[in-house]
């Protein structure tokens, strides 16, 4: 059975990584999407916010189970028992940051390899700080990010903007 990991913090969730997502799934037996929980960043969504996210925009792919982690990923990948890694580039200047953390993970950890998939061209420019940013200052992110995950997005900045009234 092949089982792989696709990790990332996913704050928030993308139509990018949604992309890569069902594009995974479609290459292997059983695809956990690992939530990092990064205690040098503080995030937009909490931790169970992101999973839950992940887990809505998920639900119709069967293989798919979403987990949240702490530490270091090739750990989790022996715990899933996962020999697959899947990461997303979407230009040169990933790919040479990604060799290097596969690199290492393999080092570490000879049983697992690392999967390189190039992103989709329509969302090559896309990130979490991006789709972030449009939020925060009221722009249109529906093209971006799956309608739940616009909504959210939607709520927190007015919730924010607010906060300063």
């Amino acid at each position: 059975m092949q089982k792989a990991i696709y990790p990332g913090s996913f704050d928030p969730v993308t139509n990018g990584h949604v992309d890569i997502i069902q594009r995974a799934a479609a290459m292997v037996d059983e695809l956990v999407v690992g939530v990092l929980i990064n205690s040098s960043k503080k995030p937009l969504f909490s931790m169970e916010e992101r999973v839950a996210m992940l887990k809505e925009v998920t639900k119709d792919i069967s293989n798919v189970t979403v987990k949240s982690f702490e530490g270091l990923l090739i750990d989790f990948a022996r715990e899933e028992d996962a020999k697959i890694i899947i990461r997303g580039l979407r230009a040169v200047s990933d790919y040479e940051f990604e060799l290097q953390l596969a690199q290492s993970n393999k080092a570490v950890y000879p049983a697992v390899d690392t999967v390189f998939l190039v992103t989709s061209s329509k969302y090559s420019f896309l990130s979490s700080s991006i789709v972030r940013d449009i939020a925060k200052y009221g722009g249109d992110n529906s093209k971006f990010v799956p309608d739940c995950i616009d909504k959210k997005l939607k709520l927190i900045y007015k919730t924010k903007e607010n906060q300063y009234e």
